[in-house]
């Protein structure tokens, strides 16, 4: 399959033959699962203490004659703790049970819990793969909500000096993304309780821009709300598939193409070449 290379001004230099890795076909549910497993990663594990609620006596004898006892008290026999005693008069409050106060938790969150989801190694590499060819797929992105007419997807790689905000807003522009990061410069306030947390605004989610290396680029352009900068070795399926949807508008380097045929990055070959 063979793109149009741009230049950085937006005219079309010539055509490239894209990677093998694009002709994978697009596969949504490894897709999905490869997004869900990065999350899950991310993750802090929480619980309560075992012991919580557990902490005091709640012996309670319902014998008769049985000192401190409750028998005869006309009092549930629900586990309970001394509170006060006034000679042989004993004024007892629940304990333990869930449905006393102080006592434990029904069902408390376990710290145990398992919240890793797994993946294979080349089920993740071909969720990758299968996420790189819906890139490329105009119906694919036009549906995830990217307002542009033609996909630039390979751009040449002098866009990876560019070390000025409004040098590489002024070249997306040339490259027909106006309107799209018109679109992503928008935020909103959050509905709901996470405007305390932490996360009070929404942002729209832009192109993703693959570099071959580290480059100005990566700083030039982090101050743009909803584009992404990415080295092509440290891509992953949530960069390119966000909420577990194929099809972001990526735009990748002519160096970050050569890079990606010449290692075999995500392809089961390299592990063959690894292994001998």
């Amino acid at each position: 399959m063979k793109k149009d290379l741009y230049s950085i001004e937006g005219k079309v230099l010539k055509q490239v033959e894209l990677p093998k890795q694009f002709n994978e076909p697009v596969r949504h549910d490894l897709i999905k699962r490869a997004v869900l497993a990065i999350h899950s990663s991310k993750r802090t594990p929480y619980g309560a203490d075992p012991e919580a609620g557990k902490r005091s006596s709640s012996i309670l004898s319902k014998r008769r004659r049985r000192y401190r006892g409750s028998y005869g008290r006309g009092i549930s026999r629900s586990p309970r703790k001394v509170l006060t005693k006034r000679g042989s008069q004993f004024y007892f409050v629940g304990a333990f049970a869930p449905n006393t106060v102080g006592g434990r938790r029904s069902h408390p969150p376990k710290s145990g819990k398992k919240w890793l989801l797994e993946i294979n190694k080349k089920e993740r590499r071909k969720a990758i793969r299968s996420a790189l060819a819906a890139t490329i797929d105009e119906s694919l992105v036009k549906a995830r909500g990217h307002k542009v007419e033609k996909i630039p997807s390979i751009v040449e790689s002098k866009i990876e000096n560019i070390s000025k905000t409004k040098e590489i807003k002024q070249v997306l522009f040339s490259l027909g993304l106006k309107e799209e990061l018109l679109r992503v410069s928008k935020k909103k306030v959050r509905a709901g309780r996470g405007k305390l947390r932490g996360r009070k605004y929404k942002v729209k989610t832009g192109p993703l821009l693959v570099v071959s290396k580290n480059c100005p680029l990566e700083k030039s352009a982090v101050n743009m709300l909803g584009v992404d900068v990415c080295q092509i070795k440290d891509i992953n399926a949530e960069l390119l598939a966000p909420g577990t949807i194929p099809g972001r508008l990526t735009v990748y380097t002519e160096d970050a193409l050569k890079i990606l045929e010449e290692k075999k990055l995500f392809t089961n070959e390299k592990v063959r070449e690894d292994k001998k």
